[in-house]
């Protein structure tokens, strides 16, 4: 009896299996358009290489002006739409967006113009003799929050040996990277035809007070009318404030946050020079990889797995101690913070319930959101938060201006202390190739 009811369970499980198995698998085509919306949050500075919405290469500028105030944060937007149609005579496409934005009643995606190349003659080496061709100085590589570094560290890169073959302890760890999910977004190369916003023919600034929230139209001649809305939890990251960026007793750095409404993760890093020709990085993963690579946006998974292995802080993290062995390598260093958002996505039309209807995509939209700051390691700023620049005014530096008769008075130690910070910066500047 025990074998005819096993014989019947058998029987069972192949006939599920059987009818699973024959269950039509959907037919999905497309989608016609992608649509993404990069949006960022921005206090202080980027740091050298940040890009994605609003990041870049700080100017000196740029650096010159946290030392007077610089206002509040600064919110921007990259816009990029694909598609696989071509268009009918030239391309057009425009982003209606909702009124609180603040940027106009339509954002123009504009299509790049492809410039021909034009060869040029190969340049020929300036005979300079070897030895004055061999690289020279070395990069100090630190990671993870507390008083002091912790043993391995730091791994020490010395160019010329580099340059030699000599692969230094620890380097093949750290360059096996994160295994970061490359995202790819839409761009000229991948799709029939392209548009973006900003652009040559439109420039206008997001302001600081602007939000995403409301309804949002994307209609071109290339592309399907894309309509979705954006509800307030869904709005541009909070602002990356610090509260505290200063040098412990001890001689560790100490930094400290406020929570930044809807971020996921939070990643410190910093870079400095140090004596002889030294470069110091720095940054708080607890894991030794290379996490000063990470690309401006994540995706959820990856921002999940990160926080999980300690690459990344998680969303609950205020605050994290620089080592002192970074301060005292790097005396002087650049600091930049990132808080990772959520990501929204929307497909038209959705999904049909019954599997043998096949599911036509005509567009997809991504929404992924950052938001960033940057200043000196170990120093308040004045002003980080907007605001006056210690002398009853509202801006950025006017180290262009003409000297007036105040010009002639004695610095107060105020004055003085910026003086000093200019003048370390500017040095800086130089060591990390920073433009004037």
């Amino acid at each position: 009896m025990a074998a005819w009811r096993r014989l019947a369970l058998v029987a069972g499980v192949t006939g599920l299996a059987g009818f699973a198995y024959a269950q039509p698998v959907q037919k999905v085509t497309g989608p016609v358009a992608v649509y993404w919306m990069s949006a960022q949050t921005q206090t202080g500075f980027g740091m050298p290489g940040a890009g994605g919405a609003g990041g870049g290469k700080p100017s000196m500028s740029q650096i010159m002006g946290m030392f007077g105030g610089g206002g509040g944060p600064q919110h921007s937007l990259l816009l990029q739409l694909g598609s696989i149609r071509s268009a009918q005579g030239s391309p057009a496409a425009d982003h209606l967006p909702p009124s609180g934005l603040g940027a106009g009643q339509d954002l123009p995606l504009v299509t790049p113009v492809l410039q021909p190349q034009t060869p040029h003659e190969e340049e020929k080496p300036d005979p300079v003799p070897r030895e004055y061709q061999k690289p020279k100085g070395r990069m100090l590589i630190f990671w993870g929050c507390g008083e002091h570094a912790k043993p391995g560290q730091p791994i020490v890169i010395d160019f010329a040996q580099m340059a030699a073959g000599k692969v230094p302890p620890g380097m093949e760890m750290l360059g096996r990277g994160l295994g970061v999910t490359r995202e790819r977004p839409p761009s000229p190369g991948r799709y029939a035809t392209y548009g973006e916003w900003p652009n040559a023919k439109s420039r206008a600034t997001v302001p600081s007070q602007a939000s995403l929230v409301g309804d949002h139209t994307v209609q071109g001649n290339y592309s399907p009318t894309i309509k979705f809305a954006l509800s307030a939890d869904h709005d541009f990251l909070g602002p990356m404030n610090l509260t505290t960026n200063s040098k412990n007793p001890s001689g560790s750095g100490q930094l400290a946050w406020g929570p930044v409404t809807g971020a996921r993760a939070y990643i410190a890093s910093a870079v400095g020079a140090g004596q002889q020709d030294t470069v110091v990085l720095w940054t708080s993963s607890e894991i030794q990889a290379a996490a000063f690579a990470l690309p401006d946006y994540l995706t959820p998974g990856d921002i999940n797995r990160l926080v999980a292995s300690k690459a990344l802080m998680g969303p609950q993290t205020t605050s994290c101690a620089v080592p002192k062995e970074v301060m005292d390598a790097a005396p002087t260093g650049l600091l930049q913070m990132v808080a990772y958002g959520e990501e929204q996505n929307f497909v038209y039309p959705p999904r049909p319930k019954d599997p043998k209807i096949p599911w036509n995509q005509e567009w997809t939209v991504k929404v992924r959101y950052r938001s960033a700051t940057g200043g000196m390691l170990g120093m308040q700023m004045p002003g980080m938060g907007g605001g006056d620049d210690g002398g009853g005014r509202r801006g950025g530096y006017r180290g262009q201006s003409q000297p007036g008769p105040e010009a002639q008075q004695p610095q107060s130690p105020e004055d003085a202390k910026a003086e000093r910070r200019r003048a370390i910066m500017k040095g800086l500047g130089g060591v990390l190739g920073l433009p004037n």
